[in-house]
């Protein structure tokens, strides 16, 4: 199998398996507990809370662990929405968030919040003077993706967060995509809230981390007992926060984003230089490393992940988030492009783990594979 899917999910590192293991049968201990079981558990759970915050360059009080990166980024939106205090009735966000942001919005607006969706360009670039004008005195916060899930474009969220605090807003920016350039982001950028995803990172599924910054308050949206100081209740998973943190440790040192951004500039300058009526999506070059989605004009994407699929090779035609979807990507179409040019892309999202020799593998398929449906369909080219 050659997999290229991995802004979906990546494979758990040994490394972090092996830290994870003895919290299954042998450390079991709830956090919560008072005895000695307890007490190691509490231990690891905040040695890796500690790993998160070094890792951002923010302090371990300042760092929660939720279920996943969508809890995370419901709870920054909800809860500055309904936090103590709170009297604004505003959120401005992008039309190219993550879903997760997206559907938290359209529910604060079914209970008659107001949401500002800012525009992005050609490059689904976000149009910053439109997110200046659309910030105002009523906004309690301003939500924008550090880097896009589908086309990997890196946002100016320095700026952005410049715009949310001359309103007086919070700032919440979903890192998800973007986790190998935040090492020590928070000691240089004035950020609120940030969401992070083990399972993108080579580390599990099952643990999300949302940083708050110390003062900022939130409403809670997960209710229970005093687990994460309070803020959300819920015993802990403690495997899946271990396996967080150890992914975030071999994440500050791997050194491995110049590798893949070569992949990537391998894989797309075979598939634009021997398949015509190619097109890449997005900012050719403030992305992140691993990234490239690409128009193959005439052919159907979901035809081509499924002929690949037969290959053994594992692509995607937009975020996993909404696979199974009738509709063209979001992203895509807020970019415009238009519905049939969204259907005819495919995201290839490489990792560390992918090689030169796969890259050369999938390029010599996609020109049999895009050549045959084009072929069938006769519709290229017309």
């Amino acid at each position: 199998m050659i997999y290229m899917d991995n802004a979906a999910t990546t494979r758990v590192k040994a490394e972090v398996l092996q830290a994870m293991l003895p919290f299954f049968c042998e450390d079991y201990g709830n956090p919560s507990s008072v005895h000695a079981p307890g007490r190691a558990a509490r231990k690891a759970c905040e040695a890796a809370r500690r790993q998160a915050a070094s890792y951002l360059g923010a302090e371990a009080r300042e760092i929660y662990f939720t279920s996943c990166g969508s809890e995370s980024d419901t709870w920054a939106v909800l809860g500055s929405a309904y936090a103590p205090g709170n009297t604004r009735r505003t959120l401005v966000t992008t039309q190219i968030e993550h879903k997760a942001v997206l559907n938290a919005a359209k529910n604060l607006e079914r209970n008659g919040l107001c949401v500002r969706y800012v525009p992005v360009d050609a490059q689904g670039m976000v149009d910053m003077s439109a997110l200046e004008n659309a910030v105002d005195k009523d906004t309690f916060l301003v939500s924008v993706m550090a880097a896009n899930n589908e086309t990997g474009g890196i946002q100016d969220i320095a700026r952005a967060a410049q715009i949310a605090h001359d309103a007086g807003a919070l700032f919440h920016t979903d890192a998800v995509q973007a986790a190998h350039s935040c090492r020590g982001i928070l000691s240089t950028q004035s950020i609120d809230m940030l969401t992070l995803s083990a399972h993108k990172l080579h580390g599990p599924k099952g643990c999300g981390i949302l940083y708050i910054k110390e003062g900022v308050e939130l409403g809670s949206t997960v209710f229970g007992g005093s687990q994460e100081r309070g803020r959300r209740g819920g015993t802990e998973n403690l495997p899946s926060i271990v396996g967080a943190g150890k992914a975030l440790e071999l994440l500050s040192t791997d050194g491995k984003s110049e590798y893949v951004a070569a992949l990537r500039a391998r894989l797309e300058n075979g598939i634009l230089g021997n398949i015509p009526g190619t097109h890449i999506n997005g900012q050719p070059d403030a992305r992140v490393p691993g990234i490239s989605n690409i128009t193959f004009d005439g052919v159907d994407g979901e035809a081509l992940l499924l002929n690949l699929d037969l290959k053994h090779i594992c692509v995607s035609a937009g975020s996993a988030c909404t696979s199974g979807s009738v509709d063209p990507s979001h992203v895509l179409i807020a970019m415009g492009k238009t519905r049939e040019q969204a259907q005819s892309s495919v995201r290839f999202s490489l990792s560390d783990e992918n090689t030169a020799q796969e890259v050369d593998t999938v390029i010599e398929t996609l020109i049999e594979i895009t050549h045959r449906l084009r072929k069938m369909s006769n519709s290229y080219g017309r």
